[in-house]
């Protein structure tokens, strides 16, 4: 049975919660300043090209499904969901249909480790929707078949489901000797997170082919890199030389790959592929050192805890925030080396 795909194995590295200053809902500026640049783009695009019965001779769905695929706690997911649901009463009223708006329905998925209590619990109280929570990886089937109008995440499809098993294989001509993280490390290293990140995109987008309805829309912000750029010089994320057994399951894609896995798919039509600008989006002093090591601490500190332990914690992110004072990673954003991009897929006729 189709279900029996939603216990796929993935590793899960909730982030923080709470409120505290190294919460996921206290450090995340960057990705709430994104999700707002990226709104009207995404309603253009929906009021342009979303077709899934919103026209004067076809009826609209009685209830448009949204899901948001690693959610965390919130608040931006809540952000992103709105606007979502603005654009589609903004296609609606542009067909004359505002009679027909729909019942909205938002699935909010993510690992089951993640804290739902903290997110249902700061469900904004004048939502217009109703909210259920979806537990388990997005690498597997999570929905009913043709259930989905509307996917988005973002800033979550850079976790891969897993570290590549060569990389921890001290046999292994990929054994990630001394490193954390796959960037300066060997051609061999490199491959390995690649083809982890090829295998995964390819179960991600089969699961979502059978999950969406035809017509239904796809929308991701990935962080990534640019086309043509290698890994070695977008920079790393952490530095401990000692813990050889430590990987970070991340992988930074460019958008060329990422189309390229699309493509291999068949099911989906970019309908929007754009690298969002630095200085738009950024929204925050780059030079405020905390607001790069924070939110990395919020991401970071549940793997870290699992694969090393508690006590690290602490040392490891006061080091790491020197280490960035040295190196002044803003350098590394003004260079065009790394971004953000946001896609926008459609979901083909049945194929």
């Amino acid at each position: 049975m189709e279900a029996k795909e939603n216990c796929k194995s993935s590793a899960a590295y909730p982030m923080n919660s709470g409120d505290g200053p190294y919460s996921y809902a206290k450090t995340s500026t960057f990705q709430k300043t994104v999700i707002h640049f990226t709104k009207e783009l995404v309603q253009k695009e929906v009021v342009e090209k979303l077709d899934i019965g919103f026209s004067s001779t076809a009826s609209p769905p009685t209830i448009f499904s949204i899901a948001d695929l690693g959610c965390s706690v919130g608040p931006n997911t809540f952000s992103a969901v709105e606007s979502i649901i603005e654009a589609v009463e903004l296609k609606l009223q542009s067909q004359g249909l505002t009679s027909k708006i729909p019942e909205f329905q938002v699935l909010f998925n993510d690992h089951a480790s993640n804290d739902f209590n903290m997110l249902f619990k700061s469900l904004p109280s004048n939502r217009r929707y109703y909210a259920a929570g979806v537990p388990g990886s997005f690498y597997g089937r999570l929905f009913p078949e043709a259930s989905l109008h509307f996917i988005h995440s973002s800033f979550a499809l850079h976790w891969l489901s897993r570290v590549p098993k060569a990389v921890t294989d001290k046999s292994s001509p990929a054994w990630n000797k001394g490193r954390v993280y796959y960037s300066n490390s060997r051609d061999e290293v490199i491959e390995a997170y690649k083809a982890q990140y090829q295998k995964d995109m390819e179960d991600f987008l089969q699961a979502r082919a059978k999950e969406v309805v035809c017509g239904g829309f796809m929308v991701f912000i990935i962080m990534g890199i640019a086309n043509g750029i290698h890994p070695s010089e977008a920079g790393g994320i952490v530095s401990e030389e000692t813990v050889d057994s430590f990987n970070i399951p991340i992988y930074m894609t460019t958008p060329h790959e990422f189309e390229t896995a699309v493509k291999r798919n068949g099911c989906f039509s970019v309908e929007r592929m754009e690298v969002l600008p630095h200085e738009k989006v950024n929204g925050v002093a780059n030079n405020d050192h905390q607001i790069i090591t924070y939110p990395m601490r919020s991401a970071l500190t549940g793997l870290i805890k699992q694969e090393i332990g508690e006590e690290i914690v602490d040392e490891l992110f006061d080091l790491y925030l020197k280490k960035v004072e040295e190196v002044y990673l803003s350098s590394i954003l003004d260079s065009g080396k790394s971004l953000s991009f946001l896609v926008v897929l459609k979901r083909k006729a049945s194929h």
